[in-house]
């Protein structure tokens, strides 16, 4: 028996798919995180580092639209990807990265900007698709 079967029958683990285009553009061809999100809008990584450029920089309202953005590109493509509305999203996958790190940007702009119930739904949903991106994002 593996001790990662789900014995309470809830949904498997949603894994998104990776296309290492965009993975390559960042690394070896030294891309900027704006270049890729224009290239390849679907791939969350690249709003998430947007996002967290613009929050570093002291752009909080400019970093909330980038995290908005990656986290509803995110939705559908776990939503493609099989995914119904909750169960795991795992942190260990480097597909799911950006959208979780989208979802954890967009929890602490809407922090910044006071708005109190979706930081706190958007930390929760975290929380719920995996406990390790909660762990390693929410500082």
């Amino acid at each position: 028996m593996s001790i990662h079967q789900n014995l309470l029958g809830g949904p498997e683990p949603t894994r998104l798919p990776e296309d290492e285009q965009p993975y390559r553009m960042l690394g070896e061809e030294s891309a900027s995180p704006t270049q890729v999100a224009a290239a390849f809008p679907t791939f969350s990584l690249a709003w998430a580092m947007l996002a967290d450029d613009a929050y570093d920089a002291g752009r909080v309202v400019e970093s909330y639209a980038y995290a908005r953005t990656g986290y509803h590109r995110g939705l559908d493509s776990l939503r493609r990807a099989g995914w119904k509305g909750h169960g795991p999203v795992p942190w260990d996958h480097r597909g799911n990265r950006g959208f979780l790190r989208c979802l954890a940007a967009l929890a602490r702009a809407a922090e910044e900007i006071k708005e109190t119930e979706e930081a706190e739904r958007c930390w929760t949903f975290l929380k719920d698709s995996s406990a390790e991106a909660y762990a390693e994002l929410k500082q």
